[in-house]
């Protein structure tokens, strides 16, 4: 199992570095897919599967709205790849900064903590990701419909940003 949660803990870390480094917005969309991947992984490994899912599901929703617009706004014939002058430098530093980082963390204090969540599960009803779903939806319920506004909201500010001097998408047809 720490094999499994050390790979993704290192793609994550690496779709971070690649996000990072990378001014094209396509390969930036492919990193940050991989980021939501990982991420969600790590998630499964620690004993939240829903939370996991959920979280991936909207994740790649928003991802796409937001390659959609950036892939418009940015149309280059020849986008910058990874493995350009420029951006090979850039993830060149930002490895030497997470190795830089990470030497005084090598010692293995972090083993300690690669528990999982439900590691009592046979002695439980009820996992422990299903409970805060059934709580968020009790007592957290105007905050998901405020949630969505503010979503409709930041969708339709966006909207107006990116119309430019034509009508744009909001225009009375």
């Amino acid at each position: 199992m720490s094999y499994v949660l050390s790979f993704l803990l290192f793609g994550l870390v690496m779709g971070l570095i690649a996000v990072a480094s990378n001014p094209s917005p396509y390969f930036a969309a492919l990193g940050l897919v991989v980021v939501a991947g990982m991420g969600c992984g790590v998630l499964v490994s620690y004993g939240g599967p829903f939370l996991s899912l959920v979280l991936f599901l909207i994740y790649l929703g928003g991802m796409l709205v937001v390659f959609a617009y950036s892939a418009a706004l940015a149309a280059e014939p020849y986008p910058e790849s990874w493995f350009s002058g420029s951006v090979a430098m850039y993830m060149g530093v930002y490895i030497f900064g997470v190795v830089l980082a990470g030497v005084p963390l090598w010692s293995g204090w972090y083993e300690v903590s690669w528990v999982p969540a439900d590691e009592l599960g046979e002695l439980s009803v009820f996992r422990g990701d299903i409970g805060g779903v059934a709580l968020m939806y009790s007592f957290g319920g105007w905050m998901l419909v405020i949630s969505a506004w503010v979503l409709l909201l930041t969708l339709l500010v966006v909207l107006e940003l990116t119309r430019g001097l034509s009508r744009g998408t909001v225009r009375a047809v």
